[in-house]
């Protein structure tokens, strides 16, 4: 078999075979196959695509390309989430602990902010203390124990996504969806939980820019699940604007808390509750989604969602007093507002402006060496839909930065205003299962 052969037959548009994929997979991952025939495989793939089976076989192959994890010692039914990133975005630690609050289990491996996105594993290290470095045997007893742990991916797992990954994004075919789907399905179908929810954004803020296109991500990743027998659904959200009013790592942990604490935005309880229910049916833990609704909603009341955060932070090493009182948390010497020059109503907040901004603040990487300022970022004021008079407050700027003058000019024109009132929906707009 030669790989030359391979490429020939997908620039053709024609169906490979198991074999071909696994060969394919094999030697780019081993080092047999150089970059630029895997670049001409990869430019293939992104004008012919791939069809449903091939794209399952391609995540198979993926994951089992380097270790995977066993989850079996961990009693009951194991669930996940992913996120295919945003601003503002954090789900997992409002999600999480609600989840394992109603008796379900959540053993997570996510990943580090890069560019607007905001990474989780960043968010849970601006708790001082907390380590998201634990050995498997931990990880394993943490969930059992205590129902949930986010912890950092293993090296070991999906090698060839990390090759594959690497040259996409240098050889412009990152926007291929069957490499998209392969890649980030591998990861989670070798994490070893029983079911995965997947949170597909769309908007400025977004990978995915358009609906049209979320949409066909989602369907191409929960037919994987259905070809890899596993339960797999997607819900699909608007990145329009920012999600809740936090953007920046210490500043989101403590909207988490509060939105535990039963005083969240109502964009992120929305979704919190929603993907929480949808979890939760996953998990059989309830027979309706209404029934779900009703749980997680319990869960913030009762605040045992919040002492689950609480205990996820002790067992990984933090101080839980910082979840309790998020008052002890640092802030930035530099705390400046934003104000509306003229009256409207907001039309917009552009995510990935915003996203950007707080990145420049400090909270972000541009470049995966860079350091994070957990302080840093931006506290909006506003929300889409809302009215503005001249003077108004848009948000707050939290950074330590010295020179930041320009920064604020650039957050106070990503809020784009109308004379007009704006009508406002729902920021789940499908479920795909």
């Amino acid at each position: 078999m030669r790989m030359v052969d391979i490429i020939i037959k997908k620039r053709e548009g024609k169906e490979l075979t198991r074999d071909e994929i696994h060969f394919f997979v094999k030697g780019y991952t081993e080092g047999s196959i150089p970059d630029y025939q895997a670049s001409a495989f990869t430019m293939a793939v992104l004008f012919k695509g791939m069809n449903k089976k091939e794209i399952g076989i391609l995540t198979d192959e993926m994951l089992h390309s380097g270790e995977t994890i066993d989850l079996s010692s961990i009693a009951g039914v194991k669930v996940d989430k992913h996120s295919t990133g945003g601003v503002g975005d954090k789900t997992s630690l409002v999600l999480g602990p609600l989840v394992a609050a109603c008796g379900v289990k959540l053993a997570k491996m996510s990943g580090r902010g890069l560019g607007h996105t905001g990474g989780t594993l960043d968010k849970i290290e601006s708790i001082p203390g907390t380590s998201i470095a634990i050995e498997r045997d931990r990880f394993i007893k943490q969930v059992n124990d205590i129902g949930i742990a986010i912890i950092g991916q293993t090296g070991e797992l999906v090698p060839a996504d990390k090759k594959l990954y690497a040259l996409r994004d240098v050889t412009g075919t990152v926007e291929s969806i069957p490499l998209i789907a392969s890649s980030i399905m591998s990861k989670k179908l070798a994490s070893g939980s029983d079911t995965i929810l997947l949170d597909v954004k769309f908007g400025s803020g977004a990978f995915m820019k358009t609906l049209d296109n979320a949409r066909v991500l989602a369907r191409t990743m929960v037919d994987i699940g259905d070809e890899l027998h596993r339960d797999t659904r997607a819900i699909l959200t608007d990145m329009n604007e920012p999600l809740g009013l936090a953007i920046g790592n210490n500043l989101e942990v403590k909207e988490a808390i509060a939105t535990l604490n039963g005083q969240g935005p109502a964009d992120l309880v929305e979704l919190c509750t929603k993907a929480g229910a949808t979890m939760l049916l996953q998990a059989k833990r309830v027979s309706t989604f209404e029934e779900g609704v009703k749980l997680i909603t319990e869960k913030i009341e009762s605040k045992e969602g919040l002492d689950k955060l609480a205990a996820m932070v002790e067992a990984q090493g933090g101080n839980k007093e910082y979840i309790y009182h998020p008052e002890l948390f640092p802030v930035s010497k530099n705390i400046v507002e934003v104000r509306s020059s003229r009256d409207g109503f907001v039309s917009e907040i552009n995510a990935l402006e915003i996203g950007e901004a707080a990145m420049k603040l400090g909270a972000g990487r541009a470049t995966k060496e860079d350091v994070i300022d957990p302080t840093a970022g931006i506290i909006l004021a506003k929300k889409v839909g809302d009215k503005v008079a001249k003077g108004d407050l848009l948000c707050t700027v939290y950074t330590n930065v010295e020179k930041f003058e320009d920064i604020l000019k650039e957050i106070e024109e990503s809020f784009k205003l109308s004379e007009k009132e704006v009508t406002t929906h729902s920021i789940i707009y499908e479920i795909v299962q």
